[in-house]
Formats: structure tokens, sequence, C-alpha cells
């Protein structure tokens, strides 16, 4: 048979492929509503469900007119990317040529779908750290510049054959480039925005602050876990052959053990440490594997990513407890699980990979983590200059949602 003839096949399979791993994606959106609703105070959570789908339609918006361009359409090794708007041809670059290496797979309009949803899940981890104390239309203004600007400059650096990709930086679906960015963010917005109201004591002492739903918390770790699998899965980009549809099976496999991994280590640690299994520890944990496994879920065996998400599983714990002694306020953990699980997953990438190499790994974690840290930290101190990022202390304790969207998530029943 012509192998021409398979061509169709091919490019309709993996571009079917493609677009339902994205929705996988997309679906990512509604788990981090989900958790971080369950994380916050009663109070706080129909604004942090408002941010949460705004930021998501936000992404598209801002990917379309620029994120993409930036990110793919600038010169192969270089630091600078190009500015330009749109996402070109709306047809032709579809066109499958007649065979040859050089046929592309899978419509680009897939590919534009698939990288949407990434540059929404990185602004995704921003929302819970800067929870319950922030203005709501300030984390809006960040949000386009994040989506639109910040985020597809560092992933035009490897994704788009940036420098970090001519120095042999491996990211397979984004420790670094999705989580690790996110949480850079989320920390320079932190430092200035400061903590919640009595979350510190004067004399040093860490006040707990529960969340309002634990069992909304890990319906939201259970999707996020779900949607894991689209995007690992999604980033080995096809499945139409033989040794694709291995590869798929094997990520699909490791990305589940990296989740499993982290809860388990997570929920030893909590007990070592507690005496007591803090579930929301344990929820933490299997995010934390599942952020570490991200950056390299194809080469390691499955009883590697379980221990690599493990070590994540561990490395969660400690951080929490070691921010909240630097009173850096993160109500979710944000900052812990993307950012040190996936300073972690890069670093862990030579374990199992030998196209990798640590110094690589290295110059993509400094150089993907100074640029969105620098340029977020100017980014919000213009927004706090120009609008303020914080509520006041009355409506902070009155509530966000009350202050910012004129409603309750949870409003209390009356008798007529």
């Amino acid at each position: 048979m012509d192998s021409t003839a398979l061509i169709p096949v091919q490019y309709g399979l993996d571009t079917f492929y493609f677009v339902i791993c994205g929705a996988l994606v997309m679906w990512m959106a509604a788990g981090f509503a989900m958790l971080e609703a369950g994380l916050v105070r009663a109070k706080n959570t129909a604004e942090i469900l408002t941010k949460n789908i705004v930021l998501y339609a936000l992404a598209s918006i801002m990917y379309l007119l620029v994120g993409y361009y930036i990110m793919y359409s600038s010169p192969e090794g270089g630091i600078f990317p190009s500015l330009g708007f749109l996402i070109g041809d709306e047809h032709a670059a579809d066109l499958v040529a007649a065979g040859g290496e050089d046929a592309p797979y899978y419509s680009a309009r897939a590919d534009f779908f698939f990288q949407i949803v990434f540059a929404a899940t990185c602004m995704s981890v921003v929302s819970g750290a800067v929870a319950e104390r922030m203005k709501l239309w300030a984390f809006i203004a960040f949000a386009v510049v994040m989506t639109g600007f910040i985020y597809p400059v560092q992933g035009f650096w490897k994704w788009g054959g940036g420098f970090l990709d001519a120095a042999g930086f491996l990211d397979f679906a984004g420790s670094g480039i999705v989580h690790m960015a996110g949480a850079a963010a989320a920390l320079a917005g932190v430092l200035l925005l400061g903590a919640r109201k009595g979350k510190y004591g004067p004399n040093g002492q860490i006040n707990a602050i529960p969340g309002a739903n634990m069992p909304m918390a890990t319906l939201g770790a259970f999707i996020l876990w779900m949607g894991w699998f689209g995007f690992n899965g999604g980033s080995q980009l096809k499945m139409s052959t033989i040794e694709d549809a291995n590869a798929v099976a094997q990520v699909f496999v490791n990305t589940n053990m990296g989740a499993a991994g982290g809860l388990i280590a997570a929920l030893i640690t909590a007990r070592l440490l507690f005496g007591k299994s803090d579930l929301t520890m344990v929820l933490n944990g299997a995010l934390a594997g599942l952020v570490a496994i991200t950056a390299e879920p194809l080469t390691p065996s499955a009883l590697q990513a379980t221990l690599i998400g493990g070590v994540g599983g561990v490395l969660v714990v400690f951080s929490i407890l070691g921010l909240d002694k630097l009173k850096l306020d993160d109500p979710v953990g944000a900052i812990s699980v993307h950012g040190v699980a996936g300073m972690w997953g890069l670093l862990a990438v030579p374990l199992t990979n030998a196209d990798a190499t640590f110094g690589a790994q290295l110059l993509g974690l400094v150089s993907i983590f100074l640029w969105v840290f620098i340029a977020s930290l100017i980014v919000w101190g213009i927004i706090k200059a120009v609008m303020g990022l914080r509520v006041s202390e009355e409506e902070e304790y009155e509530g966000v949602d009350v202050v910012e969207c004129g409603l309750e998530a949870y409003p209390e029943f009356t008798r007529q």
C-alpha cells in the first residue's frame, strides 16, 4: 500500500487525539477552580471562581491576538521574540503535503488550541496564591499581560525553538515552562501583596486559616489528576504510529504513578511531622508528583516515575512549611506545588534521559524563573501604583465575594 495513502488517516487520528487532549487540559481549569474554591474561606469563594473562569477566557483571547505568534513565529535560537498578531492563515497551514517527512501530521488549529490551554494553566497557578485579599480587576489586568506576553516569551525559548532549545534544555510538557513559570509570577505577586490579616501573629506564630469545603478541594484534585493525562499525553503530539502509541501509553502510566508517588509520600511525611494525615498536604502531594513528572514523563520506568513523584510529595510539605516561616502567605500552596516541585522535575530529567544535562536544565530553570519573576514583579508593581493590588482591611474582613462580585457562593437560607 502506498504510504502516502495513509497520510489522511494519520492526519485525522493525530488531530483528533490532539484536540481531545486539549479538551482534557481545558478541564483542568475546572480542577483549579474547585481546588481553590475548597481551600479558601466561604466568604471568598465566588470571587475565586470568577477569577478562574475569567482567566481562561482572557488567556484564549490574548494567546490568539499575540501570544501564539510570539511563541512560535520567532527566530530559531533567539532570546528576543518577534512581535506579531493573530495566528496566521486559517486554512493554508492545515494543508497536508503529498507525503514526505515534512508533511504536517495534525491540524495547526489543533496545536493552537492545545497551546491556549497550557497558557491558561500557567495563569491558573497564580490565582490561588493571591486569593482572599487581591482586587479582582488587578488580577485580571495581570492575566492579560501574563498570558499575552510574559508566558509566551519563555515558551518561545524552548518550545518555539529559542536559545534554551538550542542549549539542549528539555521540558517535555512544562514542569518549568508552565508550572514553575506560574509559581514565579505568583511569588512576585505575593511579595507585593502581603499576607492575609490574621495569618501571622506578632510573635512569629502561624495561624491556620482552614478552607471552607474539603470535598470540593478533593474533587478539584481528582479533576486535575485526570486532566493531566491530556497535559502530558498530548505533549507527545501524535499517536498514529506504533512508536508514538507506545510512548503515549508510557506517558499515561508514568503520569499516574508520579501522582500516586507524590500523594503517598506527602501522606507519610505529614503523618510523621504532625501526627495527623492532613488532607490538604495529601492533595498537594499528588499535584506535586504530577508537576515533577511533567518535565519527563516518557523515559522513566513506572517505578522511577513513582519515586520522582514521591520526592516531589516530600518537598512540597517542607516547602509549604518553609514559606509560612518566611511569612509568604499562599492559601492553596501553589508556589510550593508548582514552583518547588517544578524545579525538582526539571533537575530530575537527566536521571532518566541520557540526552539531558544538569547544566542545560539549570540554565533553563534559572532563565525561566528570573524572566517570569522579574517581569511579573514589574507588572504587579505598575498595577499596584495605578489601581492598587489589595482590598481594604474592612473589605477583606467582609469577604471579597460581596465586595467584588456582589453575591455570595453560600448564601444563608432564610424563612419567609
